[in-house]
């Protein structure tokens, strides 16, 4: 598989010695957590800053998923990456490869998938963890950007599968906040209608306990274009708390 080296950052990465998978894999650098060791293999993620301009470095070695595409395995970073082309194909907002590589070497299956920071934007978590901090209007504008995102993504007939606060991003600008969305390994296509979407909208709801009914309403309205005391939302509010309790008392 030819490796992909995103145009606009050709220049710079080449600059610093690092436009080639084995640079990328060589370069010395400080995980920012704990490796993950649950496939068999290893994957951990580095910070990587260059001339102002910040990356996440996430290099893999036998951390292997089967898919579709590979029922006898294959990186995981390559599912991500798919999915990272196949999101800016469909115009879904969402984080930017910068690098994406493969290699079989002694046995060894290695993989880099290198992204863009989302410097200046936060995710969705840290700003709940302050919601009470926030004016009315600012949480207005979050859950109708939020709002906005679920429904381009369910639109275009894709399903997040960990649609979690931690992985929506959030950018305030002049009149509102832009979203987007990283972690998209476990991305595929909505197949099942509803009950597609309100098993990928329900532990956003479930992992933001500060939103009380009137703002989950809010975001309701946003995500099916309808007001808020609609009929419409009156059913995804029924049908989001009843998942919600299901899923709490298990």
């Amino acid at each position: 598989m030819t490796d992909f080296l995103a145009a606009e950052d050709r220049a710079l990465l080449e600059r610093h010695g690092l436009g080639t998978f084995d640079a990328l894999w060589a370069k010395q650098l400080d995980a920012v957590d704990e490796p993950n060791t649950a496939r068999g293999g290893w994957s951990s993620v580095f910070r990587l800053d260059l001339e102002g301009q910040g990356f996440y470095l996430k290099r893999q070695s036998n951390y292997l998923t089967r898919t579709f595409h590979a029922p006898f395995g294959e990186p995981s970073f390559a599912r991500e990456f798919r999915n990272i082309t196949r999101y800016q194909k469909m115009g879904i907002p969402a984080l930017q490869a910068a690098f994406f590589g493969e290699r079989k070497v002694d046995g060894e299956v290695r993989a880099i998938l290198l992204t863009r920071a989302l410097d200046g934007w936060d995710d969705l978590d840290s700003l709940l963890q302050r919601w009470s901090e926030l004016s009315e209007a600012q949480h207005s504008a979050i859950l109708h950007a939020c709002g906005q995102l679920a429904r381009h993504l369910h639109g275009v007939r894709q399903v997040h599968g960990c649609f979690y606060p931690k992985h929506i991003f959030l950018r305030a600008t002049g009149d509102g906040y832009q979203a987007q969305l990283i972690d998209l390994e476990k991305t595929r296509p909505l197949l099942f209608g509803q009950r597609d979407r309100i098993k990928d909208l329900e532990p956003l709801v479930r992992r933001a306990p500060e939103w009380d009914e009137g703002q989950l309403r809010e975001l309701l309205a946003s995500y099916v274009d309808q007001s808020k005391d609609s009929s419409l939302v009156d059913n995804w509010v029924s049908r989001l708390t009843a998942r919600r309790s299901h899923k709490e008392t298990r």
